[in-house]
């Protein structure tokens, strides 16, 4: 609409003539400057100039939108974006549909606690045809203990190849090198962050990522008041960790699912979420997968949203995956 010619907006041809005569000949040229200068370039008067600016303005600038049509245009763009269902009814339900298609979810927990089946479930589940609920499409999942490149993703040809689902398990892999401290770890962290949310707007696909946990330092208990301060017990119940990456990446996450073990029982939190509260549903995990006990998600309040559980193991997981005994290294 700016680039929209000025001729063709209905002044007079007088009128017309001066402009073009000023080589001022679109919308935009035209109401980048102020009446007093367009005055002065036109030689023209104020009302004359005036009642010029405001046709070209009612003609140039896009209709007015009322809030409840942008409501209504992004309901139907996320509709037509679309959700990969996991399979776990309560949490669907949650989610109104399932994982967002263009948006990055986090799956984060202790090792062994069920982020790696939880993966494979929503790999079989994007790739089994559409009659059986599936996305009928390819799945690229990258296992990135042994090696990621950005840029390697970006010679796959997504639509083409029918990708319906990319699994980057772990994404705090990348960042656990020798070469990632201080600014340039977060620098490498903020690379691999906007290409990966770009990716994910422009195919149109979800991207599902998995994140570690580590203790909390008392440095980051007293910065952030909506993080647990850290408790420290012998007997190894219910430690308390966060995510790995810190609070810029938390912040760049859409979507964060929390799997933890509390009280001798596995949680699957809903603990970041634009359409629902911070929920948690008990899960258990058979030889079909991941399984949720019931459909009525615990709705969380307060530090519970963000403390990560791990009950009866007291080996802390440091940021470089160490420290973890070999039970909760293989999944169960």
């Amino acid at each position: 609409m700016a680039e929209k010619l000025i001729k063709d907006m209905g002044l007079s041809k007088a009128m017309a003539n001066v402009f073009a005569a000023r080589n001022i000949t679109t919308a935009k040229e035209a109401l980048s400057l102020t009446e007093f200068e367009l005055m002065q370039l036109l030689d023209v008067g104020m009302a004359d100039v005036s009642s010029a600016l405001s046709r070209i303005s009612e003609i140039a600038c896009p209709p007015y939108q009322t809030a409840l049509t942008l409501m209504e245009q992004r309901v139907q763009k996320e509709d037509h974006g679309g959700h990969l269902p996991t399979g776990l009814k309560g949490l669907d339900e949650a989610l109104c549909g399932g994982i967002p298609f263009g948006v990055l979810t986090e799956l984060v927990g202790p090792a062994g606690i069920g982020k790696t089946q939880f993966c494979m479930k929503l790999s079989l589940l994007a790739s089994l045809p559409t009659a059986y609920g599936g996305l009928n499409g390819h799945v690229i999942y990258i296992d990135v203990e042994s090696k990621f490149s950005s840029r390697s993703l970006q010679q796959i040809k997504l639509i083409q190849r029918q990708v319906k689902l990319i699994v980057i398990d772990s994404i705090a892999a990348i960042m656990s090198g020798d070469f990632a401290h201080g600014a340039s770890r977060q620098n490498l962290l903020g690379w691999h962050v906007s290409f990966i949310k770009s990716l994910a707007e422009s195919s149109r696909i979800p991207i599902v990522v998995t994140n570690q946990v580590r203790s909390q330092t008392r440095e980051e208990g007293s910065l952030y008041s909506f993080q647990v301060q850290r408790t420290d017990d012998p007997a190894g119940f219910d430690s308390h960790l966060v995510a790995a990456l810190g609070i810029n990446w938390a912040h760049s996450v859409t979507l964060r699912l929390v799997l933890e073990a509390k009280s001798g029982q596995r949680f699957i939190k809903l603990a970041k979420s634009p359409l629902s509260p911070p929920l948690a549903f008990p899960f258990i995990i058979t030889s079909a997968g991941i399984s949720l006990l019931n459909d009525y998600g615990a709705e969380l309040k307060g530090m519970e949203i963000n403390r990560i559980h791990q009950h009866g193991h007291s080996d802390i997981i440091n940021f470089d995956g160490k420290g973890c005994s070999e039970k909760w290294r293989n999944p169960s």
